[in-house]
C-alpha cells in the first residue's frame, strides 16, 4: 500500500513539473525552430505550432494539468498521514506537509522551469507527445475553461491577437538578442530594431504636429519670404496652401528646389502624399520612404487635414538609439 502512495506522490510531481516546465518552454521556444522542425515532418512540432496559435487553450490545459497534479499530491499526503499516523491527530497534518514542500517545490516547480528554460527546444521535444495527448484527454475541462476565458475577453475588450502579437513580438527580440550575443547583428542594427519595437503600437496621430502649429505657406508667397521662414525653423520641406480663407492643402515645395531655381517665384509645387490618422507608424515611414516624401498630409475619415506628419519625425523613434 505504501509503495503505491509513493507511486502516486511521485507521478503528482512529475506531472507539475511537466506542466510547469512545458508553460516556461512554451514562452521561450523560437517559434521559427518549430516551423523548420514542423516543415520537416515533426508532428509535435505542428501540434505546438498550434497551440501557439492557440494560447487560450494552452493556458486552459496547464491550469487543468496543474490542479490535477495538485490534486493527486494532496491524495497521496493524506493517504500516506493514514498510514503513518492510524490515530490521526494535529501531527499527521502538518509534519507531512513542512516535510514535502519543500521537495515539491524544488522538483515540482523550480528545477523543471529552470531546465526548460535553458532548454526549451529540445525539452519540449520530448515532453510535447504528452502534453498534447494530455490536451486531447483534458479537452471537456479546458473548452470549459476557455468559454469562460472567452466570455471575460469580450467583456473587457480583448482577444487573443493580442497575447499572439506580444509572443511573437517576445520571440523576435529574443532572436534578435541572441544574434548579437553571437555577433551577427550589430549594435546598430539591434538599436534599429528596438526601435521598431518601440513604435510597433503607434500610430501617425502619435508623431504628427497639429495643422494650427505647422508652418505653412500660402500660394504666392514669395521665394524671400519662404527662405527666410526655413532657415528660422530649419526646414527642409513647407505645405502649400491656397490663399482662399479656407487655406486648402495644395502640396509642398522643397527648400532644396527654391535654392537651385533661378526663378523668383516659389515652384516647383509638388503633390503631398495624405495618410490616415490611424495607419501604423511602421508603414506610414515605409510609405513615405518608398515614395520620396518629405512630408505628408494627416487626414481624418473625412479627409479632413488634421495635421502633418515629416519623414524625420517618423525616423526618429526607430532611429534614436542608432549611434554607428
Amino acid at each position: 500500500m505504501m509503495l503505491a502512495i509513493v507511486l502516486l506522490f511521485i507521478l503528482g510531481v512529475a506531472l507539475e513539473g511537466l506542466f510547469s516546465g512545458s508553460e516556461s518552454g512554451f514562452y521561450r521556444v523560437s517559434r521559427i525552430r518549430l516551423v523548420i522542425d514542423a516543415v520537416g515532418g515533426s508532428r509535435v512540432a505542428r501540434g505546438l505550432l498550434w497551440l501557439i496559435a492557440n494560447p487560450s487553450l494552452f493556458v486552459a490545459t496547464t491550469q487543468v494539468g496543474n490542479n490535477l497534479a495538485n490534486q493527486l499530491i494532496s491524495l497521496a499526503m493524506v493517504l500516506a498521514a493514514g498510514q503513518l499516523f492510524p490515530r490521526g491527530g494535529l501531527a499527521a497534518e502538518l509534519i507531512l506537509p513542512l516535510v514535502l514542500t519543500p521537495l515539491i517545490f524544488v522538483y515540482g516547480e523550480l528545477l523543471p522551469k529552470s531546465l526548460f528554460l535553458q532548454s526549451p527546444g529540445r525539452l519540449l521535444r520530448f515532453t510535447g507527445p504528452v502534453f498534447l495527448v494530455c490536451t486531447v484527454l483534458f479537452l471537456p475541462a479546458t473548452a470549459a475553461l476557455w468559454a469562460v476565458g472567452r466570455l471575460l475577453q469580450w467583456l473587457l475588450g480583448e482577444s487573443p491577437e493580442v497575447v499572439q502579437r506580444q509572443l511573437a513580438r517576445e520571440e523576435i527580440k529574443s532572436v534578435l538578442e541572441e544574434g548579437h550575443e553571437a555577433g551577427i547583428l550589430r549594435p546598430a542594427q539591434r538599436a534599429m530594431a528596438q526601435g521598431l519595437f518601440a513604435v510597433a503600437k503607434a500610430t501617425v496621430r502619435n508623431s504628427m504636429t497639429p495643422a494650427g502649429r505647422t508652418v505653412t505657406i500660402r500660394e504666392g508667397t514669395s521665394k524671400e519670404d519662404v527662405l527666410r521662414l526655413a532657415r528660422r525653423f530649419h526646414l527642409t520641406a513647407i505645405p502649400v496652401v491656397s490663399a482662399t480663407p479656407q487655406a486648402k492643402p495644395l502640396g509642398y515645395v522643397r527648400v532644396v528646389d527654391l535654392y537651385l531655381d533661378e526663378r523668383s517665384n516659389v515652384g516647383p509645387v509638388r503633390p503631398m502624399l495624405a495618410i490616415h490618422e490611424s495607419e501604423p507608424h511602421v508603414t506610414a515611414l515605409v510609405r513615405m520612404q518608398g515614395s520620396n516624401a518629405p512630408i505628408a498630409r494627416v487626414v481624418d475619415n473625412a479627409d479632413r487635414t488634421l495635421g502633418y506628419v515629416s519623414l524625420q519625425q517618423l525616423r526618429e523613434p526607430v532611429l534614436s538609439g542608432v549611434t554607428a
